[in-house]
């Protein structure tokens, strides 16, 4: 989770590739230079350790609680003694827990529900699968790899080797044709481009393991849409320039971005399937503890439980906003998770070279 989203760049750099009526966000190749968001936020929301995310809004919570509840007046002690808050508190958690683990459970059953079908159906899918798998071995001209991570990274190999191919073979008709300077020079930066961008995402899935969100933040990386694009432009303002073999390597090199685009689109379903287990999973782990405490405060503590002060904190104060923050976990870890998994999704809304901008 550590791995860097990629470089910065420079916001007021305009990108090779850039068109006419693009904003800079668009012409950047990595995820996070496209989403021009604070890289410390873009962090938290996708690259950040869900359990630490989780950990944090927990200790965030406690720490909120006893501040606010230390501040006002009267102190929670006394309310106790007068009242019963933390009855009321703790019986509510109670209630929520058990609703939210049986949410968990719908949830696990509607993940379950797209593995479930008649034989038929499964068929299909089977036939799908396996069409795309011999497109991807005749594109790279070897068996597709069965690991998600080298599965990309084959088609990323092809896209680089037909866009140095490209470009070889635009420089060497129109190395002596001046007239042609601007059309080498336009190929050239796009197939550079497009080149560097593959192998560095392809560097970045060498050696990631399918489950965490390494290879989803790799695959980010490589901008398809817009070398999509690209092509559709280049072959429409330079098409009377171009020979037969150089529509044929546009052909290939569109072919092997548009086989990306589904490639990870699958990678990241599979992966939202994943992550959906485990948080539901998690839920399920942590709403034993949270009933447990939350019954013992229901249960067991009253105004005299916990007597006396540390640092002018009162103990009690301490206690339930602790046993608070445990009972909140399972929403913490909801919360953790759905926010990586919906900002993913906003940032692959679109299949193919359709962009989408937002300052969210």
């Amino acid at each position: 989770m550590s791995r860097d989203d990629g470089a910065h760049g420079d916001p007021s750099e305009t990108h090779p590739d850039a068109v006419e009526g693009d904003s800079d966000a668009d012409t950047a190749d990595t995820m996070r230079e496209r989403a021009g968001e604070n890289r410390l936020k873009l962090w938290l929301l996708l690259r950040a350790n869900r359990l630490v995310v989780a950990g944090a809004l927990t200790v965030a919570v406690f720490v909120a609680f006893v501040a606010v509840a230390s501040g006002l007046s009267p102190s929670l002690p006394a309310k106790a003694g007068a009242s019963d808050p933390i009855e009321t508190l703790f019986s509510a958690m109670i209630t929520a827990i058990v609703t939210g683990a049986t949410l968990v459970v719908t949830i696990g059953q509607l993940v379950l529900t797209q593995e479930n079908g008649p034989l038929g159906d499964q068929r299909e899918r089977m036939t799908g699968s396996m069409e795309v798998r011999n497109s991807v071995a005749n594109l790279i001209g070897a068996p597709a790899p069965t690991d998600p991570s080298a599965f990309l990274a084959s088609i990323l190999d092809a896209s680089s080797d037909r866009a140095e191919r490209l470009r070889e073979s635009v420089r060497d008709r129109h190395e002596e044709n001046e007239v042609d300077a601007q059309f080498r020079e336009d190929v050239d930066a796009f197939a550079d481009r497009t080149a560097e961008n593959a192998d560095k995402v392809r560097s970045l899935l060498d050696g990631t393991r399918f489950g965490s969100f390494d290879v989803i933040a790799a695959a980010l990386n490589f901008d398809y849409g817009r070398k999509l694009g690209r092509i559709e432009r280049l072959v429409d303002e330079y098409g009377a320039r171009l020979t037969d073999r150089e529509r044929d390597l546009l052909d290939e090199l569109r072919e092997s971005l548009t086989l990306f685009a589904p490639a990870r689109e699958h990678v990241k379903t599979l992966y939202f399937q994943w992550a959906l287990i485990d948080l539901s999973r998690l839920i399920l782990y942590a709403a034993v503890p949270a009933l447990v405490v939350a019954g013992v405060m229901v249960a067991a503590v009253d105004s005299g439980t916990f007597p006396g002060q540390t640092l002018g904190f009162d103990h009690l104060t301490l206690a339930v906003g602790a046993a608070f923050a445990v009972t909140l976990l399972p929403f913490s870890l909801f919360v953790s998770y759905v926010l990586r998994i919906l900002t993913l999704a906003k940032r692959t809304l679109a299949i193919g070279p359709m962009v989408l901008r937002d300052g969210d």
